[in-house]
């Protein structure tokens, strides 16, 4: 498996070249670009193909690679959304990555299908991110690109049965899960996930969990939380899981350079490289 990290774990702004500077000091070998809105840094809706090879170039200068691509873009206009033309921004944004995506040859783009809201049921949001998704998926077929459905806390797509059901639905080899260790240890365990989506899953975000806080303030550094690390380990491995870990944290207030070698120390020992 290759060390991975995602763009999220740096303050917001921070210029590529130090993203990158530092990744590769800390010893990471892959990292996960995120898609933002005009005027981002990086890769925005407003990057043309030559640019994107541009950033392609940089990030191999440092002697990583890209493992996927993420985006901001699904927050703000979900594949949910009682409004059209929301629901359309969305659609716009995965189509960005998917470009984006042939132009780096990056083999997978990060999805969130929607979320419940009090206006959005359960069966709207299955109905309307698969009518959006279809066409999208239509499109890269006989290409490298696959959609990985990340679970998250939407309120939607409970457990490993209704997301490999949902997947399933698809009848698709462009369509697999994005499985976030983290986010499933408030509703039950990874270990269980990662067994039931199989060779579903495409890529793996990790970061840690603890169950007594039980809100978004119980995300924390990995190694301390409530993860257990092995049972997760030897799950990947009854699996065969072979691609990248990359972790999603949010940066140190102080010092936030420290996280990155902190995180790349932490998946050592997670990966087995160095449990001592």
């Amino acid at each position: 498996m290759k060390k991975g990290i995602n763009q999220w774990c740096f303050p917001a702004g921070t210029p590529m070249g130090k993203l990158l500077r530092t990744s590769a000091a800390a010893g990471f070998e892959t990292i996960e670009l995120n898609l933002y809105a005009s005027g981002g840094i990086g890769l925005t809706m407003d990057t043309t193909p030559d640019e994107a090879k541009a950033i392609g170039r940089l990030v191999r200068s440092y002697g990583l690679s890209i493992s996927s691509l993420s985006t901001e873009m699904l927050g703000r206009y979900p594949l949910s959304s009682p409004d059209k033309e929301t629901r359309a921004q969305g659609v716009d944004s995965i189509r960005k990555q998917i470009e984006l995506a042939l132009e780096l040859e990056v083999d997978t783009i990060l999805v969130v299908p929607g979320r419940i809201e009090t206006d959005v049921t359960y069966e709207q949001v299955w109905e309307r991110s698969q009518m959006a998704l279809q066409p999208l998926i239509d499109d890269i077929d006989g290409s490298g690109v696959s959609i990985a459905i990340e679970n998250v806390w939407n309120k939607f797509l409970w457990s490993p049965l209704e997301m490999a059901r949902y997947i399933d639905q698809f009848e698709s080899r462009h369509v697999g899960a994005y499985f976030d260790v983290g986010n499933t240890l408030a509703f039950g365990k990874p270990e269980h996930w990662i067994r039931t989506l199989g060779d579903r899953i495409r890529k793996i975000h990790v970061k840690d969990f603890r169950v007594q806080v039980g809100n978004y303030l119980g995300f924390v550094p990995l190694l301390s939380g409530d993860v257990d690390w092995l049972n997760v380990r030897l799950a990947l491995s009854d699996i065969q899981y072979r691609d990248s870990l990359t972790a999603e944290l949010d940066p140190y207030t102080s010092f936030p350079d420290q996280l990155i070698f902190d995180t790349s120390r932490h998946l050592d020992v997670i990966m087995g490289k160095n449990p001592h």
